[in-house]
């Protein structure tokens, strides 16, 4: 019933940016928070950001809080993510979620919260 499909993925120094992009298709109108998630070789999924459906709430992991922004696009049923000073240990494989009904900001970084998935997109970044 829902689809997503993320882009923009490559390979860059540390330092550099890049925008990721999930679209979303099927029940686009069923779909409230969108989340992305990131799993390294060797480690568990973790949260990288969230944002609500109307684009007011957001949250970030510590650990990209003040370099990556989370955004949407409604009308293009589309999220993004903007990466900037990137760094070696934010290599990984990025996920977009996504979530049919509403959900609290405090659980917004649970991988469980979330009913569908992208397949993914690689991010490399070489120091």
């Amino acid at each position: 019933q829902v689809q997503l499909v993320e882009s923009g993925g490559g390979a860059v120094q540390a330092g550099g940016s890049l925008r990721l992009s999930c679209a979303v298709s099927g029940r686009t109108f069923s779909i409230f928070v969108m989340g992305w998630f990131r799993q390294a070789p060797g480690k568990e999924r973790e949260f990288v950001a969230a944002i609500s459906r109307g684009g007011r709430n957001t949250a970030y992991d510590d650990s990209v809080k003040g370099r990556f922004t989370i955004f949407r696009e409604n009308a293009k049923n589309t999220v993004y993510l903007q990466m900037n000073s990137l760094k070696p240990e934010d290599t990984a494989v990025y996920y977009c979620a996504a979530r049919s009904t509403d959900l609290s900001t405090s659980v917004y970084s649970s991988t469980r919260n979330y009913n569908y998935w992208g397949q993914g997109t690689q991010v490399t970044v070489s120091s």
